[in-house]
């Protein structure tokens, strides 16, 4: 019997990837292969402006995904603004079938993020050299345009690679949220799902 995992991984769109596309995930797979080639541990930490939409599902996908490939991986996420994992995102998640515990943290909760009995860490909004987050040998996924251009140094990166998302905040309080948010959290699935079954 497949599980609610398996049904959503089998379901991403992989062959709808452009070779466009498929060059650009190129350089974080080729980082990810030599890290693995050389036995180093891989420490991927995703940076978006506020850390609150597309840092938060790269960091939850990528962690599935690379599990589900039986690939060693810790994942984390961050920013240059600490706000909060929006709702919207939690919702989005919930809609797909992990289980989340909230823990109340004012106005930036912690959220405790499992599926079918396995855990994949806690989510909040954080800077991206948050105490939680390796402070050497990482590698830095830029995943919107505004932190890529305006934080040109990160310490301690390994190897910066931009992966781009468009920003599905603006949807916000539009007809199109949900679907706008289901479909962010299934393109950043379907890439991470790419990147991670091409690891050699």
């Amino acid at each position: 019997m497949k599980t609610t995992l398996n049904k959503l991984i089998e379901k991403l769109p992989i062959a709808d990837l452009s070779q466009e596309r498929k060059k650009e995930l190129g350089v974080l797979i080729d980082y990810i292969n030599t890290q693995k080639t050389q036995n180093k541990p891989l420490h991927l930490n995703f940076i978006c402006t506020h850390n609150s939409r597309r840092s938060q599902f790269s960091q939850l996908w990528a962690k599935v995904l690379a599990h589900y490939h039986g690939i060693d991986c810790h994942t984390y996420s961050g920013g240059v603004e600490v706000t909060a994992c929006n709702e919207r995102v939690i919702n989005t998640l919930l809609s797909q079938g992990f289980d989340i515990k909230t823990k109340e943290n004012g106005d930036n909760p912690y959220y405790q993020i499992s599926m079918e009995g396995e855990d994949y860490g806690q989510y909040f909004s954080k800077l991206y050299d948050d105490a939680s987050s390796p402070s050497k040998d990482f590698a830095a996924i830029m995943t919107c345009a505004h932190a890529d251009e305006n934080c040109p140094f990160i310490p301690g990166t390994e190897k910066r690679i931009p992966v781009r998302y468009k920003d599905p905040k603006a949807f916000d309080d539009t007809p199109e949220e949900t679907i706008a948010y289901l479909n962010k959290s299934i393109e950043i699935a379907t890439e991470m799902h790419y990147i991670f079954s091409s690891i050699a």
